[in-house]
């Protein structure tokens, strides 16, 4: 028996039988081991004539009619298990001996549940995996599940459903985890919301094809279960090889939505040494997009330094014959014709004007008319079968997607060549930071694995041997984002939309697993570049603030009032920092879906920032009270307005607002808030709390 306790959550794991079974995994329940027989469930009628629980590796051998573990089917037996370094470890055989699969279970001291397998040919023949699952219990109650979906500049849209009896699965073939990824499967008592329910919900920390999904049994199981998705014969494994699954990570919460992110918070700040504070960042796309000019540039450059931007980002367009996004990909040279003097140029007076240089990449993907193309049309993927017999003609496998297709970084050479023009490019230039982009599904299928496995070992070995470049992780926006890639960037481009309307919703779900300060949020221009529609200049600044902030406009077409106001902006994202990019993130659970009020509190409470944002009409002519989650009842906070005062159409605001701030008990602004001024829709009135 092996009971693992963290922060108010308990994982119990017998190993007693035949088989290890996982007896609880969810609120702490103290010292669970001497009570563990009490839980043996009844044996219903025409069943097996066993009692019918989980293990960690179900099967149909077992009487585990629900979806396996494995999908060969075979029952596995318990062989050993031992606790090392407070990781549970169990290594169980198949019945012939000819498989062995060994479980790790590690419980964080922030109460994270981290699961994997490792299955091991111990046969003499080939062996074929057809699919490996971590499967983990929930309870009856949590009936209720939350999703997510989504199409490109529109990532990670809410949907909820009951959970009824059958197998609810999510599954992603797009090489990439894709616009539509599931991202978070959690199930939780019905109604459940950011501050109330208790939850139970899973992650896979994988970049590849996955299926992450939830079954009720009529048997009366019900489970949360992921895995790598994988073509047939996908992986083959010779005799003595081994396969690793992604880690399923999986977190328990008694205080809903914004509970799971104050475990998953935490625990990725722990593991993650990227370096603070965040700079804020100027990328060039929306201001100028193919157009590259010195002068125009060193003109835009000046504007971000003017106004206190820490980073200068070159986006697409700087290499060899890129003048559109139909051509080019692959051949990572500088373009002479546009630069004559290489980027040098550029990067000196950006860095005299006292910010870092970045350059945006693509580096798994190739056009078909490049020169890279041309040389080595057998290093694009799907052009051939792996291996190839001799004198197997290229055909590139699918349709083009966005004019490109994708290099093959399993072939040798093709992976040589993007590390070499990678390694040149940051020994040449004083580099600190790549836009790393993805634009396409990969539509091959049987590559996603050692597509996925190529680019971990590309970046890692870029990593290592330039330290100081940071990373960030786009995928025409937000297409992958997990917390496998996470190991190896330091930042995510949340979405390809800067439309504030959108990043709300988009910013408010992606931020219930990844802290706010490796989301990168931009200011965009007036305009929206993706839907066109037109935003208040204080609307766009109060969205961008609270993430990795930036900016992704022509500066030098604004106003001398709008420069003032974007000045002041980052100049208070500056002094907010450190509390936006530490603290506990809250979202409050308003009942006029027209209103959002999210913030961020300081660990010790005692300093905080909220947003109260419309995106729509409200409900009523006045809607409900503003109040804020997370402060401390006991202390006296004072509550101030900050920012660009956002429209509002109300012949008086509320007296609190009309004074200036107001003094209040923490648990007057938690139980009963303030009245709420009456922002017109498409605002957001930011207020600071001391």
């Amino acid at each position: 028996m092996f009971h693992l306790r963290a922060a108010g959550v308990s994982l119990v794991l017998d190993t007693r039988g035949t088989a290890a079974h996982i007896l609880h995994w969810g609120p702490d329940l103290g010292d669970f081991s001497a009570s563990a027989d009490t839980f043996v469930p009844a044996i219903p009628p025409s069943s097996i004539d066993v009692p019918l629980r989980l293990s960690l590796l179900p099967s149909l051998a077992e009487g585990w009619s629900g979806r396996p573990a494995l999908e060969s089917g075979h029952g596995f037996r318990l062989a050993e298990a031992h606790l090392q370094d407070q990781t549970i470890v169990v290594r169980s055989s198949s019945p012939d001996s000819a498989q062995e699969v060994v479980t790790e279970l590690e419980l964080s001291p922030e109460g994270v549940l981290r699961v994997r397998h490792r299955l091991t040919n111990r046969g003499d023949a080939e062996l074929a995996v057809p699919g490996l699952d971590v499967l983990l219990p929930i309870p009856h109650e949590a009936s209720e599940l939350l999703d997510f979906t989504g199409l490109w500049s529109h990532e990670r849209q809410p949907q909820r459903a009951p959970l009824r009896h059958g197998v609810w699965s999510r599954e992603s073939r797009h090489g990439r985890p894709g616009h539509d990824d599931a991202f978070l499967m959690i199930a939780g008592e019905p109604g459940f919301g950011f501050r109330n329910g208790r939850v139970w919900a899973t992650h896979l920390a994988w970049s590849g094809d996955k299926r992450i999904w939830a079954e009720r049994s009529a048997l009366g199981g019900n489970v949360l279960g992921a895995g790598e998705l994988l073509a047939p014969g996908e992986i083959r494994l010779a005799p003595g090889d081994s396969y690793e699954t992604p880690w399923l990570v999986a977190v328990f919460s008694d205080a809903g939505l914004d509970g799971l992110s104050d475990r998953l918070h935490p625990w990725i700040r722990g593991f993650k040494n990227t370096r603070m504070p965040r700079p804020v960042v100027l990328n060039t796309w929306e201001a100028v997009y193919f157009d590259h000019d010195l002068a125009v540039l060193s003109d835009l450059a000046d504007a971000a330094a003017e106004a206190g931007v820490e980073r200068f980002v070159l986006d697409d367009g700087w290499f060899t014959g890129r003048r559109d996004d139909k051509r080019a990909l692959g051949d990572w040279t500088v373009d002479a014709d546009v630069w004559p003097g290489g980027l040098h140029p550029l990067i000196e007076h950006v860095v005299s004007r006292g910010m870092e240089f970045g350059l945006w990449v693509e580096p798994e993907m190739i056009s078909p008319d490049s020169a890279l193309a041309a040389a080595h049309p057998d290093w694009i993927l799907g052009s051939r079968p792996t291996p190839a017999p001799p004198g197997t003609p290229v055909s590139a496998a699918g349709p083009t997607w966005r004019w490109q297709r994708v290099l093959d970084l399993h072939e040798p050479g093709a992976y040589a060549h993007v590390r070499d023009r990678l390694s040149a490019l940051l020994t040449e230039y004083p580099i600190a930071f790549l836009k790393w982009d993805h634009n396409r599904d990969l539509l091959t299928p049987g590559t996603a694995h050692r597509q996925t496995r190529a680019l971990y070992r590309l970046l890692a070995e870029l990593r290592a041997a330039f330290p100081h470049v940071e990373i960030e992780s786009c995928a025409s926006g937000g297409a992958r984002i997990d917390l496998g890639i996470l190991d190896l960037v330091d930042r995510f481009w949340t979405s390809d939309t800067n439309d504030p309307l959108d990043r709300q919703s988009i910013q408010r779900w992606t931020g219930i697993l990844i802290p706010p300060e490796y989301l990168g949020g931009h200011l965009g221009a007036g305009a929206a570049h993706v839907t066109g529609r037109t935003s208040a200049l204080g609307f766009r600044l109060a969205t961008a603030l609270f993430g990795s902030a930036g900016i992704e406009w022509n500066l030098t077409t604004a106003t001398p009032a709008e420069r003032r106001d974007i000045a002041a902006w980052i100049a208070e994202h500056k002094r907010l920092r450190p509390l936006l990019h530490s603290g506990t993130v809250v979202r409050a659970d308003t009942a006029d879906p027209a209103q959002l009020i999210h913030g961020v509190v300081a660990g010790d409470r005692s300093h905080a920032v909220f947003a109260l944002v419309t995106l729509g009409t409200p409900a009523a002519a006045l809607p409900p009270p503003l109040k804020f989650p997370g402060l401390d009842p006991d202390r006296l906070y004072t509550v101030r307005p900050i920012g660009v005062p956002p429209r509002t159409m109300q012949d008086a605001p509320p007296p609190w607002l009309a004074a200036g701030s107001v003094t209040l008990p923490g648990r007057v602004l938690v139980e009963a808030g303030l009245p709420s001024p009456l922002l017109t829709p498409e605002q957001a009135l930011l207020l600071e709390l001391t």
